[in-house]
């Protein structure tokens, strides 16, 4: 599942050729992160798109996630994600196993919800793209361009609502010729959330083989 937030690469010349942030790009992505940051907690409902073109393949799944500062609880594919700050818990169903590892939200290479809807504040060059206009909504894109050489991005294009100031539907291309996209379906910020959302609870499942992987 981490896959899902997962998406692709620089070279050294696009790292020479994009060496500034858009002055444009920059203001609108600080708006979008002054807004979100200003929220208690985010419910998004969204539709995950996955196309390989070189193999022929386009999938596509519907998902929800609550999001809390660096919490949060992601149910995509029948799966479920939960983050409690420490570790990470992913349940999964269709093997009744639950994989227990720990997570650093500080590390630039670890992509979380968190981090989509705050834009990834660090380690990327933000550049003004194409705007889209649909339904009397218009939509902005700015291309994310990792710094790091070593990143698995090519890029991230993220799509901010110009009304509200929130994201869209980010669509990442990777090295692979693949890309994803993910579009935001429905967005409720400062929802009335259980703590528990956040929690895992490990008596809900008796009979799951529990790995721990660190």
């Amino acid at each position: 599942m981490k896959k899902i937030f997962f998406l692709i690469t620089i070279g050294l010349f696009q790292l020479i050729s994009y060496a500034q942030n858009d002055p444009k790009a920059e203001k609108l992505a600080e708006e979008v992160l002054r807004n979100v940051k200003s929220y208690d907690n985010i419910s998004v409902e969204f539709t995950y798109v996955l196309e390989n073109i070189a193999e022929n393949i386009k999938e596509q799944t519907r998902g929800e996630v609550f999001v809390s500062g660096d919490k949060y609880r992601l149910n995509l594919m029948g799966n479920t994600q939960i983050y409690d700050g420490k570790k990470l818990y992913t349940v999964i169903p269709g093997d009744e196993e639950i994989n227990i590892s720990t997570v650093d939200p500080g590390d630039d290479k670890t992509i979380t919800p968190s981090k989509m809807l705050t834009f990834f504040e660090d380690g990327y060059i933000y550049k003004w793209d194409i705007e889209q206009k649909t339904g009397g909504k218009t939509t902005q894109y700015i291309k994310l361009l990792p710094i790091d050489s070593d990143a698995e991005y090519e890029n991230i294009l993220h799509g901010v609502d110009t009304i509200i100031k929130t994201i869209s539907n980010p669509i990442s291309t990777m090295k692979t010729a693949s890309s994803t996209e993910i579009k935001i379906t429905n967005f409720k910020p400062n929802q009335p959330l259980s703590e528990n959302v956040f929690k895992f609870d490990k008596s809900k499942y008796p009979d799951y083989y529990i790995n721990e992987l660190d």
